[in-house]
């Protein structure tokens, strides 16, 4: 173990939130060690801005609970942690691990059980990258590095503490880990990893919950190099574990949402990670409407169909929440909507809570050269430019063209039907009628015939019976309602 000085480390408590500090000096108050820990002292050290900062002590959870009160919430049961509100934000506080007593592991060599305390000593023994494994007392100004983390995070390798197999073993998730921080950090994979990181290895995300493998999966979709991080996916058989019915090819559809979805968040951007799921399985949502379609399914039930069958198959991988499959529905039935929109229902689309949502898919589906968008993504891009004098006048030129579409499109068919009778040779060749009352009479159908009797005879169209009139009733003589 080395003990650095933080300030050669580039660290200071000037960088750090007030929230991180008060949990290190309430700990240390009560008698504690306290430390930061993990990303957000590497991210520190590398000059990147983290996103949040995680403490470690010796104290356990339920001593962690006595000296925060009611703002601290035990969760976990796996893995047990203390959770720390200071104001809106929540520091995540995990006691010193020990190596199991008794190993409760899975058939897989999965820890089921996590929870024997230790020093910190041991706690490192138990980090999965060197990297993570800084320990930042701020008031002290020193840095504890246990494994020469620092000269991996110089020389920008990622290197597991221990054999990588068992690590892997241990927490198959580890895998995802390993190729999120590669992508981030921009760092090289050890050899030793990479020799072991085989598609028999991936298999054992199987057994991970799916719930997990979900959260895991927005890490990766949030985390800002989104577009670097999935060519590995393939390139290591992650995408398979990860997507039931996506095929593991990244189309230019997929590959401008990953680029999209960095640069929004490189600018500070808000972003909903079920986008990029709603990304991800539009061509299977395709593929199950057309089958759909084929059967002779409406094409309002088909849509809605399709939806349910794809994400249903989607969850056998990874749950996506409840809200967030109502969200990724709505965004693929606006798509509907905003490629026909009737005029009147233009101004009530563009108010819409999925407009924005949809629009941005609309608008990524055209200029990754999906011709069935017919230019409606430009369209709606620049109405939403327009003023209301301009809006008015956008939709009423709109009218008009979808008119003289519609209007092209009857013209169309009714050349087709033309076509197609004209391939039809007649029966027999008459003249055609010129008169209205000749074309009447060939139109009228023939009365048919009917019998008078069993006996043969036959009544015509002159008898008496067909020629009389109704007789029209005298109402004046009726008598309506009770009678005495």
């Amino acid at each position: 173990m080395q003990t650095l000085r933080a300030s050669k480390c580039g660290l200071s408590t000037a960088q750090l939130p007030s929230s991180i500090l008060d949990v290190i000096d309430a700990l240390t108050k009560a008698g504690y060690e306290a430390y930061i820990v993990g990303g957000g002292v590497r991210d520190l050290i590398l000059g990147l801005n983290p996103k949040d900062f995680d403490a470690v002590t010796n104290a356990t959870p339920a001593q962690v609970k006595e000296v925060f009160g009611r703002r601290c919430r035990i969760i976990g049961r796996r893995f047990e942690l203390a959770h720390v509100y200071a104001g809106r934000e929540l520091i995540e506080v995990a006691t010193f691990r020990a190596p199991p007593k008794k190993a409760v592991t899975s058939a897989s060599g999965m820890i089921l059980r996590d929870n024997n305390w230790g020093t910190i000593e041991q706690d490192f023994a138990r980090r999965d990258f060197s990297i993570n494994a800084m320990y930042y007392q701020p008031r002290k100004g020193i840095v504890l590095d246990f494994c020469h983390a620092i000269d991996d995070i110089k020389n920008k390798t990622l290197r597991l503490l221990g054999d990588p197999t068992l690590r892997f073993e241990e927490d198959p998730v580890r895998m995802l880990r390993t190729l999120r921080f590669a992508a981030k950090l921009n760092f090289s994979i050890a050899p030793e990893i990479l020799e072991i990181f085989t598609p028999e290895m991936t298999q054992l995300l199987r057994d991970i919950s799916p719930h997990r493998l979900y959260d895991e999966s927005q890490k990766l979709f949030t985390m800002g190099h989104l577009n670097r991080v999935l060519p590995m996916l393939i390139d290591f058989d992650i995408w398979r574990q990860l997507f039931a019915d996506i095929s593991p090819d990244i189309s230019t559809f997929i590959e401008r949402a990953a680029i999209n979805t960095d640069q929004r968040i490189q600018i500070g951007k808000t972003i909903n990670p079920a986008f990029f799921y709603a990304v991800l399985l539009w061509k299977p949502f395709l593929e199950r409407c057309n089958f759909y379609l084929s059967k002779g399914v409406v094409p309002a039930e088909a849509r809605a169909q399709a939806g349910l069958d794809v994400l249903k198959r989607q969850a056998t991988r990874t749950i996506i929440p409840r809200f967030a499959e109502t969200f990724i529905r709505e965004v693929w039935e606006m798509q509907t909507r905003l490629l026909n929109p009737k005029p009147q229902q233009i101004q009530a689309l563009s108010t819409h809570a999925r407009f924005r949502a949809g629009f941005d898919f609309l608008l990524l589906r055209e200029k990754s050269g999906d011709d069935t968008t017919q230019g409606m993504g430009v369209w709606w891009d620049a109405y939403q430019q327009m003023t209301t004098d301009e809006k008015e006048r956008a939709i009423s030129q709109y009218n008009r063209q979808r008119a003289k579409s519609r209007r092209k499109t009857a013209t169309e068919d009714v050349v087709e039907t033309k076509l197609v009778a004209a391939e039809i040779e007649p029966l027999v060749n008459e003249p055609e009628p010129r008169s209205r009352r000749e074309r009447k009479s060939r139109t009228k159908p023939e009365r048919p015939v009917q019998s008078a009797s069993s006996n043969g005879s036959e009544i015509g169209y002159d008898h008496p019976i067909l020629k009389r009139k109704r007789v029209k009733r005298d109402l004046s003589q009726v008598v309506f309602g009770p009678t005495q």
